[in-house]
């Protein structure tokens, strides 16, 4: 008992230290990095975002979406369409993505309750393929040639002599939205709605039997997962200051998926990881090789996968423990 209690100790002491570690360096860092790769670092915050809400679906709920840059580019236009037509301040434009999202994913959620498996993937990627063309539209706001908007400008010009300009600004409020949000998905997975997600993925039919309206959480599911990838898109669409029906196109989705399995399912630190993937290595793989760049990204997923089939966070994981035990 007194080894387990040493080994929880060494456990919960090197989180802190790394999660101290992790604070710091967040906060120095778009200091020392150029604008553009601020700009990079919160696209993979807002990546991060989308990626737990996509998690809480498919890690935790086990139901496979090939379908949330849908939901991604709802909460994108969202935002771009309340400022660009309506004058709204940006940080009103997020709650209200965030709501519309969690709507349309609880109500899409509704008639793929009678879908599994393999027939719920399809449906999802139906939705994928669907809505860019949807957004296509003359009579929609911005058709095929987008909406631009302003990147909104920091209310602060320098902080101890530090200058915080649009893309520094725009870095801490994805920054301070993404702590909020695994916060809040911290505590919905660790409560009672997170323990029946689980129960409703590893044994249906027991879950059921004891009481758990398994409809009504999976549609639930899907609702709060489409809220987070809300989020996530309102917040691109503000660090980008456009959107167009080609950037959400059925691979962005594709993309979302191979970032939650390489940073790791089910786990929450994963979709930092994830993100880091999604924004960093077809960038490194266009260096290596500018004539197959996407050969180079296939061959670095098979290589993350063989090495680390349980994700980057798993890989972790078991690194820590070993390293605790010594």
């Amino acid at each position: 008992m007194r080894n387990m209690t040493q080994y929880s100790t060494g456990i919960s002491n090197m989180q802190w230290v790394f999660g101290l570690v992790l604070a710091v360096t967040a906060v120095v860092l778009p200091f020392n990095l150029s604008n553009y790769h601020v700009f990079q670092m919160a696209m993979v915050l807002s990546y991060a975002i989308a990626l737990v809400g996509l998690n809480i679906l498919t890690g935790y709920s086990g139901q496979i979406s090939l379908g949330h840059g849908a939901f991604l580019a709802i909460g994108a236009y969202t935002t771009a369409i309340l400022i660009d037509k309506y004058d709204m301040h940006y940080a009103l434009t997020i709650p209200l993505a965030a709501l519309i999202c969690f709507v349309a994913g609880f109500l899409f959620g509704l008639p793929a309750l009678r879908l599994e498996g393999h027939y719920l993937a399809l449906a999802t990627f139906s939705l994928a393929v669907a809505l860019p063309q949807l957004l296509k539209f003359k009579h929609l706001e911005g058709g095929v040639q987008g909406i631009v908007i302003m990147k909104p400008e920091s209310p602060l010009k320098e902080i101890m002599g530090l200058q915080i300009n649009a893309d520094r600004w725009m870095y801490f409020v994805s920054l301070f939205i993404a702590i909020m949000m695994f916060i809040l998905a911290r505590n919905i997975l660790k409560g009672r709605v997170g323990r029946a997600l689980i129960a409703i993925r590893d044994h249906p039919i027991a879950a059921s039997s004891m009481g758990i309206n398994t409809s009504l959480y999976k549609s639930l599911a899907f609702g709060v997962s489409a809220l987070f990838t809300g989020v996530a898109g309102s917040l691109s669409a503000l660090l980008i200051s456009f959107v167009a029906p080609d950037s959400f196109n059925v691979f962005l989705s594709i993309i979302l998926l191979v970032g939650m399995v390489i940073g790791g399912a089910a786990t929450l630190s994963g979709a930092l990881w994830g993100a880091l993937f999604i924004q960093f290595i077809p960038n490194l793989a266009d260096e290596i090789s500018k004539a197959a760049p996407w050969a180079i990204y296939g061959v670095s997923m098979i290589a993350f996968m063989y090495l680390m089939p349980m994700g980057i966070a798993g890989a972790l994981a078991l690194l820590g423990k070993r390293l605790t035990r010594h």
